[in-house]
């Protein structure tokens, strides 16, 4: 018998007798691996204690129905939103961040982005954007968190009254930035100060926008108001969170004190994109 008999031979006996291994080495390491893996935990109450909150945060459940349609047919008008349809008990919390010559929210606060992350705190930050500084690295961080980015524009001024091609220029300028800062390209938008007119929704949907995105209630210092005629929170408000100026309260002390006020009416803080 030859060498090369004699090894096939011995081959052969190994995988009859089932000693051989069905899986390779990669695949088996692999399964070890995935074994290993465990979904974060939740947040212990004293992490929600020493953030100054009193209990933890419901966690946020699936969204009760499929998202809500936000764009029908080719060049559709976006939507605009300050509320959610839900049966959920969930609000959103949104932020405005401004680069007008200096970085104006969390860049005051550096301590707001391990809030976000010890707390697995949901919120969608739209930027607004006049020029590239330091302040992007922040954006970043909060990003790298689970933030989510969304358009705030390309420049501060207000939307409304300005010519079509302005207004297009501001949105998609603001995404194009954002899409090439931090790649995924943002969805919704969130004009400055609220203000928009049809040919704001005219541009936004030219420029991709699926929902230009406003708020119901808004927190700045002690104060949560809301607007029209509501007294409380309602299901899918979506929330607006800021300073009301940028040597008042943190961004930190601020958000504290939007959860507890969250908490106290019954409700938890939920993913706008999960619903939108």
């Amino acid at each position: 018998m030859t060498a090369r008999q004699l090894v096939a031979g011995l081959l052969a006996a190994t995988l009859l007798t089932g000693c051989a291994q069905s899986v390779d080495p990669i695949e088996r390491l692999g399964k070890k691996a995935a074994q290993k893996v465990r979904r974060p935990q939740e947040p212990s109450a004293q992490t929600y204690r020493r953030w100054g909150l009193p209990a933890p945060l419901a966690p946020a459940p699936a969204p009760d129905r499929p998202r809500v349609p936000v764009r029908t047919g080719h060049r559709a008008l976006p939507p605009v939103v300050d509320r959610v349809p839900t049966h959920d008990k969930v609000v959103f919390l949104t932020y405005g961040v401004t680069y007008d010559g200096g970085y104006y929210g969390a860049e005051k606060d550096p301590r707001f982005t391990d809030m976000v992350r010890e707390l697995r705190l949901p919120v969608s930050v739209f930027v607004t954007d006049s020029e590239v500084g330091p302040g992007y690295a922040h954006v970043a961080r909060l990003r790298s968190v689970g933030a989510t980015v969304q358009n705030g524009t390309l420049g501060a001024t207000s939307l409304r009254g300005l010519p079509y091609a302005e207004q297009r220029a501001g949105i998609c300028g603001g995404r194009d930035r954002l899409s090439a800062r931090f790649g995924p390209r943002p969805s919704f938008l969130r004009p400055p100060a609220g203000a928009y007119d049809r040919t704001t929704l005219r541009a936004a949907a030219d420029c991709g926008v699926t929902a230009v995105v406003l708020w119901r209630a808004s927190m700045r210092a002690d104060e949560l108001s809301y607007r029209g005629r509501a007294h409380r929170l309602h299901r899918g408000d979506i929330v607006l969170a800021h300073p009301r100026n940028p040597d008042g309260d943190s961004l930190t002390t601020l958000t504290a004190r939007l959860l507890r006020r969250v908490e106290a009416q019954g409700f938890t803080v939920g993913r706008l994109e999960d619903y939108l």
